[in-house]
């Protein structure tokens, strides 16, 4: 909560509040994803790998540049984590702050998850998202969120007065990619980064301005789909608060798994398509 102000407003406080806001990022210089070529790529999937993450643990996956991953509810209402690395080079992962930064809070069909300095660039485009109906709720409330972190043990430790809890996202996310990698823990651990939130209910509130959760929509049959723009390395954490409808970062929610399946579209419709390159800025000149 935000404490009582100590300094009364000024004369003009008014004046000073209506200031119109500017957008810092203008995209319109952005390339924007073909809509045509998404639908194209949609229509004839073949699959090619499919794992299932269990409640309160997590998975790693391999995906080729060009090559589709969906991430898919199957039991009943869950939330995921989202981890994306190139798979060839572990320091270029998904930067969730610029990617909130070019795309708003949440994302869904048309945004991209962009990866980190100095490549920024494109590691997957949303080319489905069956809750994109979902919008902006009277809370302020949408899906899929770039605003929160992961849930992890050290911030439980700090709320609970002392709380040991195993099954945080960041854990689960750190055991997956270790596991993957051959990575130590405590090295993997240095690699876990901040996520996408697929399929979680968030916002701000209006008055604190704190980050809230609630119930999430999906159910059983829902999907975000991803085009992957490099080859990547993915891991997904089954959240241990279920829908996040009370709590995170506990055994007391009811937990489902989620599904990962690649998906190989047809050659054709990938004809002219090409991975992104690194971004164009020379460092020769500083940083």
């Amino acid at each position: 909560m935000k404490p009582a102000p100590e300094h009364a407003a000024p004369a003009d406080a008014g004046a000073r509040r209506a200031v119109p806001p500017v957008i810092c990022y203008p995209v319109e210089g952005l390339s924007h994803p073909d809509r045509d070529l998404c639908r194209a790529i949609r229509a004839r999937l073949a699959p090619v790998s499919e794992i299932l993450v269990p409640p309160r643990e997590a998975r790693a996956f391999h995906v080729q540049a060009g090559q589709v991953f969906r991430i898919s509810c199957v039991e009943g209402p869950q939330v995921g984590d989202l981890n994306l690395w190139s798979a060839t080079d572990l320091s270029e992962r998904f930067f969730s702050g610029k990617t909130r930064a070019l795309h708003g809070t949440h994302l869904s069909t048309g945004d991209r998850m962009w990866s980190c300095l100095p490549h920024l660039r494109p590691m997957a485009t949303i080319i489905r998202d069956t809750l994109d109906w979902y919008g902006f709720d009277a809370f302020g409330g949408s899906i899929h969120d770039v605003i929160g972190t992961r849930c992890d043990p050290y911030t439980h430790n700090l709320l609970s007065g002392g709380g040991q809890y195993h099954h945080c996202c960041h854990s689960n996310l750190t055991r997956a990619l270790a596991a993957e990698t051959g990575l130590a823990l405590r090295e993997a651990e240095t690699h876990v980064h901040d996520v996408l939130n697929v399929f979680m209910c968030t916002g701000f509130t209006r008055d604190t301005g704190q980050y809230f959760m609630k119930a999430s929509p999906v159910r059983p049959g829902d999907c975000l789909e991803f085009l992957a723009e490099i080859d990547l390395l993915g891991a997904l954490s089954a959240c241990p608060g279920g829908d996040c409808s009370a709590e995170h970062s506990s055994d007391g929610a009811r937990c489902h798994p989620l599904k990962v399946e690649v998906l190989a579209p047809d050659p054709a419709a990938l004809a002219g398509w090409r991975p992104p390159p690194p971004n164009g800025y020379d460092r020769s000149h500083g940083v």
